[in-house]
């Protein structure tokens, strides 16, 4: 499933029609009936369905909802929110295909009577406003629009909810906030944005005929789902060793934080790493030993508990180097990160306080041969870029596009909608996980799961997909089986790793 903006969608639509040819009154035609079908699925033959249209593809797409409802025996009628000779073209042929049929369309813009038009209503479909939308909605349609967002009756928005940006950047809007949405053709960008996504609802697509040689064009962005797991993840050969799988190097963890590195150490073993090594200080090896005895380890030298740089790491025994969680802040400690930057000529994964560290170093990065993968929560990469974590999550997307492609670098942008991006600029979407995660210790778990998942027989890009995939459906699969969004800890996670590989890949 790709992803795409407002202008790239048009494109789309102008290419099929204008280039291709096929008539843009058929492609309305498919997507009406196409999200009827879809919406039927959530209404009842007894429920007062109102459609709210305006002028555009949106409003013409609402007249085809119409008919077909009317025509399978559903009560539907067409609210047109706009004055009669604002409807034109393609919405126009549709909309007096549904008056012939018999169809009831009443156009007001007055809001004391949609008041009364939505408190006799069960099901608002909302097809007034498209992607197109820039702004601030104007008079009256604000005020309908909060007058919608007040009414108790169910809201199934079309394509994207009235009033809501299509693309990320957009600070002031005012939006239908929709129960189901039903997306034509590909999800538009807001879908997987912190400051919009809620106003979608639940939301599927349903496609309507784009041809597939439109939409190959179109594949900057994409979402990574179970059968995208399923497809790319290698199969574990039969005869197979442990040095089939992998020689990982985890650095990290200090006296009081010692937590931080087993997790990760756990995590790739559990996820299917070969061999791991924990490299952190003399105090933490006990408690990082009892909780993961399958590891080996190696002794750094340390200060008043935290890590510092007084010993040569040997980079070339191992395939990937994982750095970072717990090591701390302090001056001396980063010359570790610094050494790793320089001689280490396998994948490097750098998170939680190796990021810190690593800011100094980033225009060492593009000029390195080996590949580097950042692993930051939104404040890090604000962190990195010297930009306000609001802004961030206001452009996510353009971003963390920007900062991989100028350092060469890999980066998951971690939360609600974790991102990958390669140093291409390619970004893919993960699809799952839930606020369970929301918790110290989540980001250490996913950690050891990419460094496992990095070692294994596959591209680099793939792999990290797979890994927040996995890092996520641990914690969905426990929420559905056994645990709660406000029980769940990183370590139950790690046991959660063995139920994804069984249940989506069909493991015994």
């Amino acid at each position: 499933m790709n992803i795409v903006t407002a202008e790239e969608m048009y494109d789309m639509d102008h290419e099929a029609i204008h280039e291709i040819g096929i008539d843009g009154k058929l492609l309305m035609e498919n997507a009406g009936r196409a999200m009827s079908g879809r919406i039927e699925a959530s209404v009842n033959k007894s429920d007062c369905i109102r459609i709210f249209a305006g002028s555009g593809n949106n409003g013409g797409d609402g007249f085809v909802i119409a008919r077909t409802l009317l025509n399978n025996g559903y009560h539907a009628s067409v609210v047109q929110v706009v004055p009669n000779e604002k409807v034109s073209g393609d919405a126009l042929f549709h909309k007096n295909l549904f008056v012939k049929c018999g169809g009831d369309v009443r156009v007001t813009r007055q809001i004391s009577e949609i008041e009364v038009i939505v408190r006799n209503t069960d099901v608002i479909v909302d097809a007034m406003l498209g992607i197109g939308t820039k702004g601030v909605l104007r008079e009256p349609l604000n005020e309908i629009v909060t007058t919608m967002n007040q009414a108790a009756a169910h809201i199934i928005s079309i394509d994207i909810p009235s009033g809501l940006p299509a693309n990320e950047g957009v600070q002031d809007f005012q939006a239908v906030q929709a129960n189901e949405t039903v997306v034509a053709g590909i999800p538009k960008m807001s879908a997987f944005l912190e400051s919009t996504a809620l106003y979608y609802g639940e939301w599927d697509t349903v496609s309507f005929g784009l041809p597939a040689k439109v939409t190959a064009n179109y594949k900057q962005r994409c979402v990574w789902t179970v059968d995208s797991f399923r497809q790319s993840m290698p199969e574990r050969k039969r005869h197979a060793h442990k040095g089939h799988h992998g020689r990982g190097l985890v650095i990290g963890g200090n006296a009081e934080m010692p937590g931080s590195i087993a997790m990760a150490a756990d995590a790739a073993l559990r996820t299917g790493a070969g061999l791991i090594t924990a490299a952190t200080t003399k105090g933490a090896v006990p408690a990082v030993s009892s909780h993961c005895m399958e590891a080996t380890y190696l002794t750094l030298g340390d200060t008043d508990g935290y890590l510092n740089y007084d010993i040569s790491i040997p980079f070339d025994d191992y395939d990937t180097v994982l750095l970072g969680m717990g090591m701390g802040r302090r001056r001396e400690t980063g010359k570790l990160v610094q050494q790793a930057v320089e001689q280490a000529k396998c994948p490097l994964i750098v998170d939680a306080d190796g990021l810190y560290h690593l800011k100094p170093l980033l225009d060492k990065l593009k000029h390195l041969t080996n590949p580097v993968v950042l692993t930051p929560h939104p404040g890090e990469m604000a962190m990195l870029l010297d930009i306000p974590v609001q802004k961030l999550l206001q452009s996510p997307f353009s971003f963390t596009k920007m900062f991989a492609e100028k350092h060469q670098v890999y980066v998951i942008l971690k939360g609600m909608f974790t991102i990958i991006t390669t140093p291409e600029g390619r970004q893919t979407v993960n699809s799952t996980g839930n606020q369970g995660l929301a918790k110290g210790g989540s980001g250490d778990v996913l950690s050891g799961i990419t460094l496992a998942m990095v070692l294994q027989q596959q591209p680099l890009s793939e792999a990290l997909c797979n890994a927040c995939f996995v890092h996520g459906k641990a914690a969905d699969l426990l929420i559905e089986e056994s645990h709660s969004v406000y029980d769940l800890m990183a370590s139950d996670v790690i046991a959660g790793i063995t139920n994804v590989y069984r249940t989506c890949m069909a493991i015994q």
